[in-house]
Parts: structure tokens; sequence; C-alpha cells
């Protein structure tokens, strides 16, 4: 690292420490936030069941098929 990389991170560091309230987000955001990723993890479960339901059935046909 060089002199002035390292002045250059020290300077960002400490710009993004003097005001940490501008970078936090609101308490709404965060309720917000929250809400969206318990629905999205939902909706992904929701279609990993129905992927795994699917894949069971292909091979169950492909078995009987075989048979």
């Amino acid at each position: 690292m060089y002199p002035a990389e390292l002045d250059k991170w020290r300077v960002s560091c400490t710009t993004a420490l003097a005001e940490p309230e501008d970078a936090r987000a609101s308490p709404q955001a965060t309720r917000a936030d929250r809400k969206c990723i318990k629905e999205l993890g939902r909706d992904l479960l929701r279609k990993d069941r129905a992927l795994a339901e699917t894949a069971a059935l292909l091979v169950f046909s492909k078995n009987v098929q075989a048979h």
C-alpha cells in the first residue's frame, strides 16, 4: 500500500464514522425491509418445495416407465 492510499482510506473512514445517523436506515425502513425479506423467504420456500415436488414426480414417472 502507498501512503496516499492510506490517507485516502483514513479520510473515507473518518467521514463515514463522523455522520453515522445519515447512513443508518430509519426504523420504518428497517421494518419494511424485514417484512420484505420475510415475504421473499416465504416465496423462496414455496418455490423450493414446488421444485422438489416436481423433481420427485419426474423421477417417479421415469421409474414407472422403466418398469
